[in-house]
């Protein structure tokens, strides 16, 4: 009798993750409901207790640097547990990793983003391979000839790993190497150096610090060429066969995202292709970096999403002084305001994938709102997700402390999107950049703030005090982030109140924008509707 297990949560599988309503509202109205029933099936297989139990694995059992073979010849080869290779595969077959540049259907790119939304729930480290992969494509574009020689192999739904000439794979892997040692975001302090061959190829001389998912087959690369910093691609196999000189000196010991593989790396004399012109390396990388960008706001909605579902589930089985926790009103205000920034993010997310999408299709007004909404969004959302981790892990009590619950895992991973392509300083400067060089781009943030004019008043308020802050030329670097995050705040406002239930939109207002709040996640004021935010995060 002393060991009858009672008041104890039962597992969260056997659900739909798909099951989200602000993400299934946000993909039709972002033109890819024609989506809908591929991404169901990937819900149902990302709820299931088998993908769990990959997720687990596949950290539970790190990557392992194999430099050399048992003869001393060097390798450079990283090993994985095969529960990795079934996210991956999963990932690749549902072209999470580039299906949309082989589709001309409209919402392609919405539909991509959704699916690795759900999928990125199961397990977030296998991501950063197939985010890069989707995003390399858009800087080989700039090489008709690449591109041509290259795409079909990225765009393939074959995930066949391992290191080969890429003319006999199924299906390829990119990476992308920009930071070294003395350099960090400051990528033009790079000093890996290319020098032309004759036959047009270039040798790559130099290091770099990260180099995320080593074991992929072609690399887009930064490096010094006579005519300044060039955008290079490096496969790992050359075509006749030889591995190229790219050495994998040891692997990162991380914090998270331990089951994807982030190497430090040295070029001797690696063979490499110019990419775009010489002198252009930043230009030319930049799409890339601006897709893996928009993925690094999707991981973080998505973590939000895992986090918040995870703690309703709880508080709906757990019970305390004698009522279930979800029923007590403290406990109820937390699972509201947790469930209120988890949609937020989310419907925020979905309109930069679609603007994403219709940007790529040559709309000038979409292009001008993503350059300032995604660095907006990749500073805000990214921002926010560890303390909602941390809110979320809470409610699961000491249960949530421990592995067997995979709050932990989430935990560490969640400030991970913040770091990666370009930290939460890098990306507030950036929205600085973007205003001051681009006024169109502020112009076009403002009109979609507009569509929700006259709505409600809490939001005109905050809207008129971001446009006076802007307007004000004192001090605009110190002020880098609050701008970032006044923006951010505006623009999710705008779009809940257009788009979100009434009671979402008047919670996110009342406590985000009118100050009526706490600072803490809980603290929302009296007199909302907590009942209906809670149910929108119950799978």
């Amino acid at each position: 009798m002393t060991h009858d297990v009672f008041n104890q949560v039962p597992p969260l599988t056997g659900h739909d993750v798909s099951a989200d309503p602000a993400l299934l509202s946000g993909v039709a109205r972002e033109g890819a409901g024609w989506a809908a029933g591929e991404l169901r099936g990937l819900g149902a297989l990302a709820g299931s207790e088998q993908a769990g139990e990959w997720g687990r694995l596949a950290n539970e059992h790190p990557p392992v640097l194999r430099t050399h073979d048992r003869h001393g010849n060097r390798i450079d080869e990283v090993e994985f547990h095969p529960a990795w290779h079934e996210l991956m595969t999963v990932a690749v077959e549902n072209g999470l990793h580039a299906a949309p540049w082989s589709s001309a259907r409209p919402g392609a790119h919405v539909a991509r983003a959704a699916g690795f939304y759900v999928w990125s729930q199961v397990e977030a480290g296998h991501g950063c391979p197939i985010s890069m992969t989707y995003a390399s494509v858009a800087a080989l574009r700039h090489d008709a000839a690449l591109a041509a020689e290259w795409e079909p192999l990225l765009t393939s739904r074959s995930y066949d790993f391992g290191l080969r000439p890429p003319p006999g794979k199924r299906g390829v892997l990119a990476g992308m190497a920009m930071t070294e040692k003395q350099g960090g975001s400051d990528v033009r302090a790079g000093t890996t150096r290319a020098e032309r061959l004759d036959d047009g190829t270039y040798a790559l001389t130099g290091h770099k610090w990260f180099n995320s998912a080593p074991m992929c087959d072609v690399f887009l690369v930064l490096a010094q060429a006579p005519g300044g910093l060039s955008c290079f691609l490096l496969p790992r196999v050359l075509p006749d066969g030889t591995r190229n000189a790219m050495r994998l000196m040891r692997l990162k010991d991380k914090l998270g995202n331990r089951s994807n593989a982030s190497a430090e790396v040295e070029y001797d004399g690696a063979v490499a292709w110019l990419v775009g012109e010489e002198g252009a390396g930043v230009r030319t990388i930049l799409e890339m970096v601006n897709l893996t960008r928009l993925d690094c706001v999707i991981g973080s909605a998505a973590g939000m999403r895992y986090g918040v579902t995870r703690a309703v589930h709880h508080a709906t089985h757990r019970a305390a002084f004698g009522r279930k926790l979800i029923d007590q009103p403290l406990m109820r205000n937390v699972l509201a305001d947790l469930a209120l920034e988890s949609e937020a993010a989310t419907t925020l997310m979905t309109r930069l994938a679609g603007a994403t999408d219709r940007a790529v299709a040559g709309d000038r007004a979409e292009s001008a709102l993503r350059r300032t909404a995604l660095a907006v969004g990749k500073y805000w959302v990214c921002k926010r997700a560890p303390a909602h981790t941390a809110e979320a892990l809470e409610c699961l009590g000491g249960n949530g402390y421990v592995e067997e619950s995979q709050m932990p895992r989430l935990l560490r991973e969640s400030p991970l999107n913040g770091i990666w392509e370009g930290s939460g300083n890098v990306a507030a400067l950036d929205v600085l950049r973007a205003l001051g060089r681009e006024p169109e781009t502020l112009e076009a943030f403002f009109a979609e703030v507009a569509l929700a004019a006259g709505a409600d008043r809490r939001l005109d308020d905050a809207a008129e005090r971001l446009r006076a802050s802007l307007g004000d030329p004192a001090d605009l670097e110190t002020r880098a982030r609050r701008i970032a995050e006044d923006m951010a705040l505006v623009l999710q406002g705008s779009l809940l109140v257009r788009l979100a239930p009434p009671a979402v939109a008047d919670a996110f207002c009342a406590s985000r924008l009118s100050g009526e709040a706490g600072r803490a996640f809980g603290t929302l004021p009296p007199g909302l509707d907590l009942d209906a935010v809670v149910e929108r995060a119950v799978i």
